[in-house]
């Protein structure tokens, strides 16, 4: 049983925090539904935390795995059933702020790539409080630093608006080069992919990650920290100032 992946319809999408759904499989302390909001870990960014609620109670969603049936991972000790209609609630705190943690990582991506000569993204950890991008080939001086996140918070502080869509890999390649996209890293077999765009290309990449819909979201980047990661790799390390234009979820249930 695939789950209908709710946050995925459109950027907009990853506002909204309640839903409905129906329990089509419990193992131990894994519920999956035939629909959801909740994201998963994966593609670097850390999964949604919640709840999940029915006529046999409320319990707390404390991990969320998989790729086209979605866990969510319980306590072992609810009451739930299959065919149990639930509604699910994300936390909005933690959704948020792995949106505009993430739109900033594609911020600094597409501006590392473009200023230093070609430097890709070769993983990266969306958290919180925190995140962190590894580069290679590079070696960041602290003038390098400096200009990445200068860089990064001329963009947040303009109103530049992140949309997304379907493309194929031809279009994609056609705009950004495959080493910028790493399109070397998905599956052959996956013609059609889900694009996130920043602006007038200030980023062009395959993700199926939440991002907000306005870089001036975001706040201000941070850059904490770097270590070296060997062979050409270095990690860098950001966080996020607050900023004044957040959006409120949308609490309505889909």
């Amino acid at each position: 049983m695939t789950t209908e992946k709710l946050y995925l319809k459109d950027i907009q999408a990853a506002y909204k925090t309640t839903f409905n759904g129906k329990i089509v499989n419990i193992e131990d302390n894994k519920i999956i539904l035939d629909r959801s909001l909740f994201y998963p870990i994966g593609g670097g960014q850390n999964w949604d935390l919640g709840y999940l609620e029915g006529d046999n109670g409320k319990i707390a969603v404390t991990e969320v795995r998989g790729r086209d049936s979605i866990e969510h991972h319980v306590e072992t000790n609810h009451q739930f059933s299959v065919g149990d209609e639930i509604i699910g609630s994300i936390d909005w705190e933690r959704r948020y702020s792995h949106m505009k943690m993430h739109t900033a990582q594609h911020v600094m991506s597409g501006l590392a790539y473009e200023i230093f000569n070609g430097a890709r993204t070769v993983g990266n950890q969306i958290h919180a409080t925190h995140s962190r991008i590894d580069f290679n080939p590079i070696s960041f001086t602290e003038e390098m630093l400096n200009m990445l996140s200068d860089r990064a918070n001329e963009l947040t502080e303009q109103s530049i608006i992140v949309d997304d869509g379907i493309m194929t890999r031809d279009e994609i390649n056609s705009i950004m080069p495959p080493d910028r996209t790493n399109m070397n890293l998905l599956p052959k077999s996956v013609r059609d992919l889900r694009v996130v765009k920043i602006g007038d290309y200030v980023d062009l990449c395959p993700c199926a990650g939440t991002h907000v819909s306005n870089l001036v979201e975001i706040g201000s980047v941070n850059i904490i920290g770097k270590k070296s990661k060997g062979k050409g790799t270095q990690r860098i390390t950001y966080e996020l100032s607050p900023s004044n234009n957040i959006l409120e979820p949308d609490s309505r249930i889909i």
